[in-house]
């Protein structure tokens, strides 16, 4: 079986002080011989991984290179998104290539979906102790 690793939920403050703790996961990101570390929001109830303009601009990714359209919905519908797919590198485990809607929005955080996310890792949340643990998937 494949080693898992666990993970705390990270505490944050949104912008009325409010605190909360969310499932927040550490990874390095790779695309054109640049890479940045981020903190990637585990959403189950993302279809797709997400992410910020900001960060596709650091790792040298030019918006209008990119061809293929996501459609994105909920808070991000106003916003048009691009296909990009970039290396993803999460502490142990061997780097897995990730495709995301790279979204023109400044305010998204950078969201960790199920296409494909999900598809790459297992996650087991354990509300008890705020924990999660990471897997990576076998490949078939």
């Amino acid at each position: 079986m494949l080693e898992g690793k666990r993970f705390s939920f990270t505490e944050r403050r949104n912008n009325l002080g409010v605190s909360s703790n969310m499932p927040y996961l550490p990874l390095t990101l790779a695309y054109n011989n640049r890479s940045v570390q981020a903190m990637g929001l585990l959403d189950t109830g993302a279809s797709v991984n997400v992410l910020p303009y900001d960060i596709g601009l650091q790792l040298g990714a030019v918006w209008e290179e990119q061809t293929t359209s996501v459609m994105l919905t909920g808070n991000l519908a106003g916003f048009q998104a691009r296909g990009l797919i970039v290396t993803a590198t999460v502490d142990i485990f061997a780097p897995v290539l990730l495709a995301f809607a790279w979204t023109e929005s400044r305010e998204a955080p950078l969201i960790l979906g199920h296409m494909n996310f999900f598809t790459e890792f297992d996650v087991c949340f354990y509300r008890s102790d705020l924990t999660f643990e990471l897997r990576p998937r076998r490949k078939r």
